[in-house]
């Protein structure tokens, strides 16, 4: 039986097999379709080993894609810096899930924060109020109304290296420019998606990484108001804000900033010797 072979199906020739005794020609083989006519001059084809350089070709094309997309974020960085200096007042609503190891839903509440630059901020919790985080220049409050108790915490002078460091994180969602930030913390990577840019950010401070390992902060890249924020803390939890209906540089009331207690309230000072 006489097998059916491609070259025959397609109406070309098999080369002849050379006699014995004859030296092939040193050139390189040319496909029967390809063989010159009678009387034309052979055409040298490319070796293969150096049609191979084609693929390197299109591998620094993608490098020099990259290279442009790194400058491209590192521009946004710097822009994103520079608008902070134009921000008077930012709020937006405030939905806080936080995930527990010793839990196996995780814990979500609804708020509202307030933020006026460079460093006053009112966050609430529940409705009403069932959390209240206060920061002025100088200190901080936690409140908590239902308790009648509230908890103080200066942010000058000395203090133990592991709260002061934690609480310089809360600057992360705001810095006052990019310096500021790369000065406290190391940017782990940058993640562009669609009109949204998030940063992974470690503290370089050993003492801050013993309380929280990263924290994650997501803003729109045309006006870099802040999307989301997450804080990965050491032991394994976690806690995401994810921010709404944004409003910036809307004139804020004056006392909103200030502490006003009832008489019936307990102030304690927890980093107090």
């Amino acid at each position: 039986m006489v097998s059916i072979r491609s070259d025959l199906a397609e109406g070309r020739v098999a080369p002849r097999r050379p006699l014995p005794g004859h030296r092939p020609s040193t050139g390189p083989a040319l496909p029967p379709s390809n063989r010159p006519a009678k009387g034309e001059p052979a055409i040298r084809q490319t070796p293969r080993r150096r049609r191979l350089g084609r693929p390197w070709v299109a591998l620094f094309f993608c490098l020099a894609v990259l290279r442009l997309d790194a400058v491209d974020l590192s521009g946004l960085l710097d822009r994103w810096g520079t608008a902070q200096t134009n921000l008077l007042t930012w709020s937006a609503d405030l939905t806080q899930t936080r995930s527990l190891k010793v839990l196996s839903q995780p814990l979500v509440s609804t708020g509202r924060v307030r933020v006026a630059a460079p460093d006053r901020f009112r966050l609430e919790l529940g409705q009403p109020a069932q959390t209240v985080v206060l920061r002025q220049p100088n200190q901080l409050f936690i409140i908590y109304p239902r308790l009648k108790r509230a908890e103080k915490y200066p942010l000058t002078g000395p203090q133990p290296g592991p709260w002061r460091d934690a609480l310089a994180l809360l600057d992360a969602t705001f810095p006052r420019n990019r310096a500021d930030l790369e000065s406290r913390f190391r940017i782990l990577s940058v993640v562009q998606t669609n009109a949204t840019l998030r940063l992974a950010l470690q503290p370089k401070s050993a003492a801050a990484r013993q309380f929280m390992s990263e924290i994650q902060v997501s803003f729109h890249t045309n006006d870099f108001s802040p999307v989301a924020t997450e804080m990965r803390f050491s032991d394994g939890s976690s806690m995401r804000n994810d921010f709404t209906n944004v409003v910036l540089n809307e004139p804020l009331a004056a006392g909103l900033f200030e502490l006003n207690l009832d008489p019936d309230f307990t102030v304690v000072e927890p980093l107090r010797p």
